[in-house]
């Protein structure tokens, strides 16, 4: 599924990443726990590279278009699919199928009322799962997200974290929650100055260790 060996990423001169090897099979949920600047991001961003055309992707900033509707930010996750004049037309007028598709998923995480509502009048826990409905809209088997959750209380980040588990095949997250790794990852990854410290299955990892190494 992902495959790297011994690479290194650098940004401004600086290492961000340093002699990454690693393997992620096809349907594992895998976490990327560590302190900010760790290396997080850019690992998800290496493997993004590598089939970026099979993936579903959360980015940290969300990546929405702030003064169209919640509709239109998550049909963007069809796009690719569906042709041109499809594609004018649903900016224009949008067609009953593409609402109703839409508006199951944000029914699912709790958003259909949000569905015609421009994205620049939402919290940022809305945009944020917004972005998370882009994705499932998409339809991909594989989801890498950066921090999906991390504007959601409790609920909604068991919510959408549950969702994302069950809708896509394989998932690698980036996430600063151990408790939520812990409980719906079945590996966990810790980055610490770029380097993988520890890669694990979750069923052999300590709470109390992974949060006095990882813990902010």
């Amino acid at each position: 599924m992902f495959h790297l060996q011994s690479a290194n990423a650098s940004y401004n001169n600086k290492d961000v990443l340093v002699d990454i090897t690693l393997q992620i099979p096809a349907g594992q949920k895998l976490a990327l726990i560590g302190h900010s600047g760790s290396g997080k991001s850019t690992l998800l961003k290496l493997l993004y590279q590598q089939r970026p055309q099979d993936i579903s992707l959360v980015p940290q900033d969300y990546g929405l278009v702030s003064s169209l509707s919640v509709f239109h930010n998550v049909y963007m996750g069809q796009l690719a699919y569906q042709p041109l004049w499809y594609n004018l037309v649903n900016l224009i007028k949008p067609l009953k199928k593409p609402l109703q598709d839409v508006e199951q998923i944000l029914d699912n995480i709790k958003l259909s009322d949000k569905l015609l509502e421009p994205v620049a009048q939402l919290s940022g826990g809305q945009q944020q799962r917004t972005a998370v409905a882009r994705a499932m809209m998409q339809g991909s088997d594989i989801l890498l997200a950066d921090e999906p959750v991390s504007s959601l209380d409790e609920h909604q980040s068991k919510l959408v974290m549950s969702l994302l588990c069950n809708d896509f095949d394989t998932v690698v997250l980036a996430m600063h929650d151990i408790d939520l790794a812990l409980t719906y990852c079945d590996r966990i990854i810790g980055l610490d100055h770029g380097r993988i410290t520890i890669d694990a299955p979750t069923t052999s990892l300590n709470r109390n260790d992974l949060l006095d190494i990882y813990g902010e």
